[in-house]
C-alpha cells in the first residue's frame, strides 16, 4: 500500500546514484530524496490518512527499498542543485521558501517562478531568501561594510556576483583586520545576501572529508577567526575554489565509495595573514578591514534590523547585474587573462552594470600586486631568493647550492635554522616550483633542468623586468549606457562608515 500511495512521485537518481523523488505538496513541487527522514515522514502521513494507522517500520524500510530501486534502474538520471543552478542560458537561485520558489535570471532580466526546470535539494540549515526587490544599488552596500577604500568594495561586490554562478571557479574572499573590526558580521552579512543559513559562519573542519560534507550541504562556506591553515586545508581549499572531488570508503562496507564533487565560494577571516601558500593566495580576493572607535560603534542588532529592510533592493540590484552579465558574456573581447579566467571573464561581464569596462581589473591587479608581495614575505625560500636577486641578473647551481647559500644569509629573520627554511634540497626545490609564480610576477624566471652526462638537476634564476597584470576587457555595448549603469562613487566617497 506505501508503495501505491508514492504512485504520483517522480522518481529520478543522480550521477551517483541517489535516488530522488518529486512530490506535488499543496501546489507546488517539493524534491526529497528517498531515503531523507522528509520523504519518509511524507509516506507515513499518506499512510495515516488512508488508514488511520502508522505503517510498521518493516513494512516502510520494505515500501522505501522498492522506491529506492525504481529510481535508480527505472527512472531518469537528472542533476540536483544548492542553492544556484544554470540551465539552458540561464541561472537559478533557489528562494528556499515554503513554496519552493526560485528566481530565473536571464539575458532579459530576471523573475520569480513557481517551478524551475531545474531541481533543487534542501539541506538542513538552508534558510529562505527575501523576495528580491527592483530598484536597489549595490552602492548602498558601502553603509554596511567597515571596508578600507572603494577598490574593496569593488572586490566583495564581485565576489557577491560570482557566488551567484553555479559551478565556478569561485575566488576566496580573505578579510582581515584587528579584533573588533566586524571581520564576522562581515562575512555573515555577505552570506545572509546570496546563501543564508542557519549556521552561517563555522570553525575550520579537522579533515578533508568534514570539508567536503560541509561543501555538499551548502553553497557558500565561511570560516571564523582563523589562525592559521594547515598545508592539507590550503590544498583542498583551493580544490574546491576551482572544483574538485573527494571520495571516502562507505561505512560498513570493504569496497564501496562515498564520492563528493563541488565547488563552492569561501569566505575565509582573521586577524592575521592566513593564506600563505602562493597557489591559494593566486585565488584570493583580500579585503581588510579599518579600526573602529569605541564611539563609532552602534548594537548589532540595530545593523541587522537595517540591513534586512534592504536585503531584498540589494539582492535585486545583484540580479540585474547577473542578468547583464549574461547578456554580455557571449560579447566579451578577451585581451590577456589571470588566474581563474572564467570568474575574470565573468567579473568582466557583470561590471558594466554599474561601473566602467576595465574597473574591475584594475582593482583586482592592485590587489593581486598586494598578493603577491604578503605571500613571497611569508614565505622564507622565496623572500631570500628577491633578495639573492636583487645583488644580481642571474644565478645557476644546485638546490643544494641554493640552500647553502640561504641558510648562510640572515637577514631579515632568514635565519640558518629559521622556522620555516627548507630542511633538504629537495624540500627547497618543491617550494620553489611552488611559488614561481608569483616570482615570475616580480620578475625572477626560475628554470630547472637536468644537463651533463650525469643528468645533474640544475636551477637557473634570471631577473627579468616586472611584468603586466592580465586584464580582460568588453566590447562596448548599447546596455552599457542604459540608465540600469550607475556611475561610481567620487573621491569623496565613503566606504563603509565605521558604524560597527
Amino acid at each position: 500500500m506505501l508503495v501505491d500511495l508514492a504512485a504520483h512521485a517522480d522518481l529520478f537518481h543522480t550521477v551517483t546514484g541517489i535516488a530522488y523523488a518529486d512530490l506535488a505538496i499543496g501546489g507546488h513541487r517539493e524534491t526529497w530524496p528517498v531515503r531523507s527522514s522528509r520523504f519518509r515522514g511524507w509516506l507515513r502521513r499518506h499512510y495515516y490518512d488512508a488508514t488511520g494507522d502508522a505503517p510498521s517500520a518493516a513494512a516502510l524500510n520494505s515500501a522505501l527499498n522498492l522506491l529506492e530501486a525504481r529510481a535508480q534502474f527505472d527512472s531518469p538520471e537528472r542533476t540536483v542543485h544548492v542553492r544556484v543552478a544554470e540551465h539552458d542560458g540561464h541561472i537559478y537561485l533557489d528562494l528556499a521558501d515554503t513554496s519552493w520558489r526560485a528566481v530565473d535570471i536571464g539575458p532579459d532580466g530576471w523573475q520569480v517562478v513557481g517551478e524551475p526546470p531545474v531541481h533543487f535539494r534542501r539541506p538542513a540549515g538552508l534558510l529562505p531568501l527575501p523576495i528580491p526587490q527592483r530598484g536597489g544599488a549595490l552602492a548602498q552596500l558601502a553603509s554596511f561594510l567597515n571596508l578600507r577604500d572603494q577598490d574593496e568594495l569593488i572586490l566583495v561586490s564581485t565576489w557577491l556576483l560570482a557566488a551567484l554562478r553555479s559551478g565556478g571557479p569561485y575566488p576566496l574572499l580573505v578579510i582581515s583586520g584587528e579584533q573588533g573590526s566586524a571581520k564576522t558580521f562581515l562575512a555573515k552579512l555577505l552570506r545572509a545576501l546570496v546563501d543564508p543559513n542557519a549556521a552561517p559562519v563555522r570553525t575550520l573542519p579537522r579533515e578533508e572529508r568534514d570539508l567536503f560534507i560541509a561543501a555538499n550541504n551548502g553553497h557558500v562556506l565561511a570560516f571564523d577567526n582563523l589562525s592559521a591553515l594547515p598545508s592539507w586545508l590550503s590544498d583542498t581549499l583551493c580544490r574546491l575554489a576551482s572544483g574538485g572531488s573527494f571520495a571516502v570508503r562507505q561505512l560498513y562496507t570493504d569496497q564501496d565509495e562515498v564520492l563528493f564533487d563541488a565547488a563552492r565560494p569561501i569566505i575565509l577571516n582573521g586577524i592575521e595573514d592566513v593564506v600563505t601558500r602562493p597557489d591559494l593566495a593566486d585565488r584570493g580576493l583580500f579585503v581588510g578591514l579599518r579600526p573602529i572607535a569605541e564611539a563609532q560603534r552602534r548594537p548589532e542588532q540595530e545593523l541587522w534590523r537595517e540591513f534586512e529592510l534592504e536585503r531584498p533592493r540589494l539582492l535585486g540590484a545583484l540580479l540585474d547585474a547577473v542578468s547583464h552579465g549574461l547578456r554580455m558574456r557571449p560579447q566579451l573581447r578577451v585581451d590577456r587573462l589571470p588566474r581563474m579566467a572564467d570568474f575574470a571573464l565573468w567579473a568582466a561581464a557583470c561590471e558594466t552594470a554599474v561601473w566602467p569596462a576595465g574597473t574591475f581589473a584594475r582593482a583586482h591587479a592592485a590587489n593581486r600586486r598586494a598578493a603577491v608581495e604578503d605571500a613571497i614575505d611569508a614565505d622564507p625560500v622565496a623572500a631570500c631568493l628577491r633578495e639573492l636577486m636583487a645583488e644580481r641578473s642571474s644565478w645557476t647551481g644546485s638546490a643544494a647550492d641554493l640552500l647553502r647559500i640561504g641558510a648562510d644569509r640572515n637577514n631579515d629573520g632568514i635565519a640558518r635554522a629559521g622556522t620555516g627554511w627548507p630542511k633538504n634540497p629537495r624540500a627547497l626545490a618543491g617550494r620553489l616550483r611552488r611559488a614561481q609564480p608569483f616570482l615570475r610576477a616580480l620578475g625572477i624566471e626560475v628554470a630547472f633542468s637536468r644537463e651533463g652526462r650525469a643528468g645533474s638537476r640544475v636551477i637557473r634564476i634570471r631577473a627579468t623586468p616586472d611584468t603586466a597584470v592580465s586584464t580582460v576587457s568588453s566590447v562596448p555595448h548599447n546596455d552599457s549606457q542604459s540608465g540600469s549603469r550607475q556611475p561610481p562613487p567620487g573621491p569623496s566617497a565613503s566606504v563603509g562608515d565605521p558604524l560597527y
